[in-house]
């Protein structure tokens, strides 16, 4: 089975159009298939046209949030009512190109594990533009993972791969990276962008500003999160030797005949020992803690928790 995952809000003029440009991609293929809409709160008739289009399809399932809690909780809430092999998400406003999404599931038979959409004629204003190529570029030398677009909403995995996957806040746009942190095979496929026909988006300068501090969280979580003494003990381990080496310094001074009591590097070398001392200490509880911490809740029953309704 493959399984679409719609995060929406307010997006009541394009669910029924989206519905049939999924058919029409997807039928051909022979394959069931079903279309799991999340409405993450909208105050429009969404819910109203969602209900509509459950009552006249069986392979549509409609879950309805409390209120609008953004995109990663959509999205892992989608994830959790998935039942495919295959897990698909597009975005609900027709930008993305639903007749794609056989060309990504063949590009997963080729042996990845998670193939994400690269928008290479973005149909986007210019201040949209510009600000998503520099996140791009500052989220593939930080983590490692080059992609040209890591936030297309058109992105397919196998199911393994969402399930298990703990999303909050805006980790949504780390998904490839916290991927392949976890072993996974990523690639990547050009793929057809469309301009916006209903809504408006909701997207700001601010999401990238948010994105950039839920890039500090993904690269801790993907490198240190088993081994935190080697970020923490690695810094107070430099800091502690420059302090060390400027107390050194100083002793010869010292013993030179010359006055040291005055002199702000004496403070200077006191603070990195004391500081790197302190980071060395807090690797080494971050250690303990890591070794005795079993993870209870999984970002499935964290979704659950958001639920208000679902058709299925």
């Amino acid at each position: 089975m493959i399984s679409i995952v719609i995060p929406l809000h307010n997006e009541e003029r394009s669910i029924s159009l989206l519905y049939e440009e999924l058919q029409a991609a997807l039928e051909p293929l022979g394959r069931e298939w079903e279309a799991v809409f999340v409405d993450d709160g909208s105050v429009d008739g969404s819910f109203a046209a969602l209900t509509r289009l459950h009552a006249m399809h069986d392979n549509v399932v409609v879950v309805r949030l409390r209120r609008n809690f953004g995109k990663a909780t959509a999205l892992a809430t989608g994830f959790d009512q998935a039942r495919g092999e295959i897990v698909v998400t597009v975005d609900a406003d027709l930008q993305d190109d639903p007749s794609e999404i056989p060309r990504l599931i063949a590009k997963l038979d080729e042996g990845f594990d998670l193939v994400s959409g690269w928008k290479t004629h973005r149909r986007d204003p210019l201040r949209r533009r510009i600000p998503s190529r520099i996140f791009n570029w500052v989220t593939g030398r930080v983590s490692g993972l080059r992609l040209h677009d890591m936030n297309c909403g058109l992105k397919a995995y196998r199911a393994e791969v969402v399930h298990g996957m703990r999303l909050y806040g805006e980790l949504h746009r780390f998904i490839p990276v916290l991927a392949q942190y976890r072993g996974f095979r990523v690639a990547e496929l050009p793929v057809n962008h469309r301009p916006r026909e209903h809504g408006r988006s909701r997207y700001g300068v601010e999401r990238y500003i948010r994105g950039f501090l839920d890039l500090l969280t993904v690269s801790f979580i993907g490198r240190y999160q088993h081994r935190p003494l080697h970020l923490f003990g690695g810094l107070g381990l430099v800091l502690g030797l420059i302090g060390f080496a400027i107390l050194v310094y100083l002793t010869v001074v010292k013993a030179l005949g010359h006055a040291i009591g005055d002199r702000p590097l004496l403070t200077l070398g006191v603070l990195l020992v004391v500081v790197g001392l302190q980071f060395f200490s807090l690797g080494l509880i971050s250690e303990m803690l890591t070794s005795q911490h079993e993870e209870t809740a999984s970002g499935r029953d964290q979704a659950e928790l958001h639920v208000d309704e679902i058709l299925s």
